[in-house]
C-alpha cells in the first residue's frame, strides 16, 4: 500500500477548501482567468516542442544526425539484416 506524501494530502485539502470558496467560484467565472489557465497548461507541450526544434536544428548545423534519422537508419540496418539472412538461407 502506498502513503500519500503529506505535502500531497495538504495541498489537496487547501484545494478542495479554496473549491468551496464564493470568491474563488467568482474568479474561475472570468474569462482572463480560464484564458491563462490555459495557456499555462499548453506551456510544457510548447516547451518541449521548441527544444525539439532547437536540438535538431543544433545538430544539423553541426553536421550531426537527428534522432529520427538515427531511427531511419537502424530501421533500414534491421530490414538488412534481415534480408540478409533470408538470402543465406
Amino acid at each position: 500500500m502506498t502513503k500519500t506524501p503529506s505535502w500531497k494530502k495538504t495541498l489537496m485539502k487547501r484545494g478542495m477548501e479554496l473549491m468551496t470558496d464564493p470568491r474563488f467560484a467568482t474568479v474561475m467565472q472570468d474569462e482572463r482567468v480560464i484564458k491563462g489557465l490555459m495557456a499555462a497548461m499548453q506551456l510544457p507541450g510548447k516547451v518541449e516542442g521548441f527544444t525539439a526544434e532547437q536540438k535538431e536544428r543544433f545538430a544539423k548545423a553541426m553536421g550531426l544526425p537527428t534522432e529520427q534519422e538515427v531511427k531511419d537508419m537502424r530501421r533500414t540496418i534491421r530490414r538488412l539484416e534481415e534480408e540478409v539472412a533470408r538470402l543465406k538461407r
